[in-house]
């Protein structure tokens, strides 16, 4: 995740619930900054405030096991900013 931008500090959408993961690491192949990372068979979520709401990670994982609502949040604090 070097390199990574880091957004708004605590206000990603971004949740993830351990419990229900297989395992299969779509989440972490799929995700641009690299916030998911497979330990011991399950997704861990790292540096959340990465996040940039894409919802790559949801919409790929076959156990429904993450939720983000893509376009809010910080992702949309961001551009909202910039569009001033």
């Amino acid at each position: 995740m070097a390199g990574c931008p880091m957004y708004l500090k605590n206000v990603t959408t971004l949740t993830y619930d351990r419990e229900r993961c297989s395992g299969c690491g779509m989440c972490a192949t799929v995700c641009p900054h690299g916030v998911f990372s497979i330990q011991e068979k399950r997704a861990v979520a790292g540096e959340r405030d990465a996040c940039m709401e894409c919802g790559a990670c949801m919409v790929n994982c076959p156990e429904s096991a993450i939720f983000v609502k893509a376009g809010v949040g910080c992702a949309a604090a961001v551009i909202t900013v910039m569009l001033g």
